[in-house]
């Protein structure tokens, strides 16, 4: 079993939260991190492993942040990332699974939902997209379809991420402004801020009736980003059984000879170079 890695926690104590990590020590675990899930990644293949992870959570709880960090360093031909838009007209017409259905992993793949088949427990729900008999027509039916995802050979793994109402209040602010992330803030996401307590009635009712023991929910606290996601790296590193496959050494092969070619004088159109400032 290849060796699991743990983010460090420094100055915990039950009464006080973490301190928040900084980057240089972020940055060495995460690289740690990436090499394991290239390990990962390569047992995938080898075995011809199917895997499925799940992330759900709040606006703002760190859904996306997390699946970059997953995937930053491995093949996307591997780990294929699905976030499904509004479903069409014909969509809305199907059994509420079946577009889910045909994204699910084959031998050799890890997919990771962001946002998943659970869009019908939350968001739908909260915000009155499907009845609150058809909510509960779900969750009764997920249990099973999950386990006949299980049965299939499928490795199933559900994330949720848990923000609290300061933090989420203080993203959301944060995306009004910053140029980098007005892309983020829609009106969906003002409309779902002031309905807080109907999303934690929600999450109550979803992990009530799908936190079963073939496919629990793992909950992850996202105040801190970085720890949140070397915590659910390590979490799912240590849920898939995989090893390190032995490599051959590699050595870079001679470069073959110019025999004559010499550069055109051809005008490129050359990129201007700004000063930028000197990196440290």
């Amino acid at each position: 079993m290849a060796k699991k890695h743990k983010a460090k926690h420094h100055d915990e104590t039950p009464d006080q939260p973490p301190k928040k990590l900084k980057w240089k020590e972020y940055s060495a675990e995460l690289a740690k991190l990436h090499a394991e899930l290239v390990t990962l990644q390569e047992w995938v293949i080898h075995k011809g492993l199917k895997v499925c992870i799940v992330f759900e959570g709040r606006d703002t709880a760190g859904k996306g942040g997390t699946i970059k960090a997953i995937t930053e360093r491995v093949s996307p031909r591997v780990f294929r990332t699905v976030a499904l838009p509004t479903p069409t007209e014909r969509e809305k017409s199907q059994m509420y699974i079946q577009r889910y259905v045909p994204h699910l992993p084959a031998a050799g793949e890890v997919v990771i939902f962001d946002r998943s088949w659970y869009n019908r427990a939350g968001v739908e729900r909260v915000m009155g997209f499907c009845t609150e008999e058809q909510a509960d027509r779900f969750l009764s039916m997920a249990p099973a379809v999950e386990k006949a995802m299980i049965e299939s050979g499928i490795i199933l793994l559900k994330y949720w991420l848990e923000v609290s109402p300061d933090e989420q209040t203080r993203r959301l602010e944060s995306r009004i402004n910053d140029g980098r992330k007005t892309w983020k803030l829609s009106p969906m996401d003002l409309k779902s801020y002031s309905r807080w307590y109907d999303y934690s009635r929600a999450r109550d009712a979803m992990f009530a009736a799908t936190d079963t023991p073939w496919a629990p929910w793992y909950v992850a606290r996202s105040d801190d980003k970085r720890r949140a996601r070397l915590n659910i790296i390590s979490h799912l590193l240590g849920h898939i059984p995989h090893e390190r496959l032995p490599r051959d050494p590699v050595k870079l092969p001679k470069r073959q000879e110019a025999h004559g070619y010499r550069e055109p004088d051809y005008p490129y159109k050359i990129i201007p170079e700004r000063g930028w400032p000197a990196g440290g």
